[in-house]
C-alpha cells in the first residue's frame, strides 16, 4: 500500500522539487488521538503540506514499519527494527481516523514561504534517500521525535522543548495510557527497567508535541497561527471486566500459593525462573535502553529455575534464602513506584511460597533428626 501511494505521488513530489510553492503554502502539524488498539495507544504524529494554488495536500507520516522485514520481531526486540517515512494526501490520511472516530487536531505554523520550501524539499528528498529509514526507539526516536526534529532544524534552533510535567518519571507519565489493557500494563511494567524511572524529560509523546508548539514563540509571535479540530473523536470506553483486570491474577496466585502441591510449585519456579532469565538475556541483547537494568529479575529471579531440580540439601536452602533476599532488595526498590500495586500480588506470593519451603525444609531437618 506505501508503495503503491508513493507511485501515486511521485510525478507530484518531483514536479514540486523543480517548482516553488506558492505564497499560499502551508505546513502544519498533525496530532491524531489514542485508539483503542494497542499500536494506537499514544495516538500519532503527521505532518501536513498544502498549497491550494498547485493543488497539493500531502501528509508525510514517519510512522511506518514493514511487517515482513525478515526477523521483524528479532529486530523489534533487540532495536535495530527500520521505521520509515511514507507519503500520501491528506484525504486518505483523514478517512482513517474518521473511520475510528479518532481525534485529528492540525496546528498550522506561522512560518514564511521559504521556509515552507525548504521543509517541503527536505521531506521529499529523504522519500527516496537512506533518510528515509530511522531506528525505532521508544522514548529517543519515534514519530513524533522525528516531526519536532525537522521542525527545530527548520527554524536552525531547538525551540520545540517539552513543557508539560517533567517531575515525574516515564513510568508515571506512561500508566494511565494501558487503563484498558491490564495486561499490556503488567507487561510493559515487568519488562521496562530503571530507565522509564527517570524523570520524563525528554518529549517523545503526540500530546507533548501539541502542547509544545501552543507555547513556542517564534520572532516574537506564536509558532501556531491557527488550530483545527477536522476529527472530534470519541473517548475510549472504560473496560470493566474481572478477566481484564488484577483480580484473576490475584485468584490464580492465591490457587498456586494455597495448593502446596511441589509440583505447581515447581511449574510456578520453572516460569518465574524463564521469565527472570529472559528479563537479564534482552537487558544484554536489546538496544532498547528502556529495557536494561531491569529490577524485575529480583522478583522473578533466574535462580528460581534451580529449585525443582534440588529437593533437599544445604544448597536448596541456599537458593531459597537467596530468593528471600532478592525479594527484599526488590521490596526496597519498588517502595515508591507507580506499578507497585500491580507488582503486590506477585511478592506475596513469593514470600508465602518462600517461607513455606523454609518451613517445610526445618520439619524434614527435625524428623530426620528425629
Amino acid at each position: 500500500m506505501v508503495k503503491k501511494l508513493l507511485f501515486l505521488l511521485f510525478p507530484i513530489l518531483c514536479w514540486s522539487q523543480m517548482t516553488p510553492l506558492s505564497e499560499q503554502a502551508k505546513v502544519s502539524i498533525l496530532t491524531c488521538g489514542r485508539g483503542d488498539e494497542l499500536y494506537t495507544t499514544f495516538g500519532h504524529t503527521a505532518i501536513r503540506v498544502q498549497d491550494t494554488i498547485n493543488q497539493l495536500d500531502i501528509v508525510y507520516n514517519y510512522g511506518m514499519f514493514d511487517f515482513s522485514t525478515p526477523n521483524f520481531y528479532a529486530k523489534f526486540v533487540k532495536g535495530d527494527l527500520q521505521y520509515f517515512v511514507a507519503a500520501c494526501s491528506f484525504p486518505d490520511f483523514l478517512m482513517e481516523y474518521q473511520m475510528t472516530e479518532r481525534e485529528v487536531i492540525e496546528q498550522t505554523l506561522a512560518l514564511p514561504q521559504p521556509k515552507v520550501q525548504e521543509l517541503f524539499e527536505t521531506l521529499n528528498a529523504s522519500l527516496y534517500s537512506e533518510d528515509r529509514y530511522y531506528t525505532y526507539k521508544f522514548i529517543d526516536r519515534n514519530c513524533t521525535t522525528m516531526v519536532y526534529e525537522k521542525i527545530n532544524a527548520i527554524l536552525g534552533k531547538p525551540l520545540l522543548k517539552k513543557v508539560d510535567d517533567t517531575s515525574i518519571s516515564y513510568r508515571q507519565l506512561l500508566y494511565p495510557y494501558f487503563d484498558n489493557h491490564f495486561y499490556f500494563k503488567l507487561g510493559i511494567n515487568i519488562i521496562f527497567g530503571a530507565k522509564t524511572d527517570a524523570k520524563a524529560e525528554k518529549m517523545f509523546l503526540p500530546i507533548e508535541l501539541l502542547h509544545s508548539l501552543n507555547q513556542t514563540q517564534w520572532q516574537g509571535k506564536s509558532l501556531v497561527a491557527a488550530q483545527k479540530t477536522w476529527v472530534k473523536g470519541q473517548p475510549l470506553p472504560m473496560v470493566s471486566s474481572f478477566f481484564n483486570s488484577i483480580w484473576l491474577v490475584v485468584v490464580v496466585l492465591l490457587l498456586i500459593a494455597l495448593s502446596r502441591k511441589s509440583y505447581v510449585y515447581n511449574a510456578y519456579w520453572i516460569v518465574s525462573g524463564l521469565l527472570g532469565t529472559f528479563l537479564c538475556i534482552v537487558g544484554l541483547y536489546s538496544q532498547h535502553e528502556e529495557v536494561l537494568w531491569n529490577y524485575n529479575a529480583l522478583l522473578f529471579n533466574p535462580l528460581f529455575l534451580l529449585l525443582p531440580f534440588i529437593k533437599k540439601g544445604a544448597l536448596r536452602s541456599k537458593l531459597i534464602i537467596a530468593g528471600l533476599v532478592s525479594l527484599l532488595l526488590y521490596g526496597a526498590f519498588m517502595f515508591n513506584k507507580p506499578h507497585l500495586l500491580l507488582m503486590l500480588p506477585f511478592i506475596g506470593t513469593h514470600l508465602f511460597m518462600l517461607r513455606f519451603m523454609i518451613r517445610n525444609e526445618r520439619n524434614q531437618l527435625l524428623s530426620s533428626v528425629e
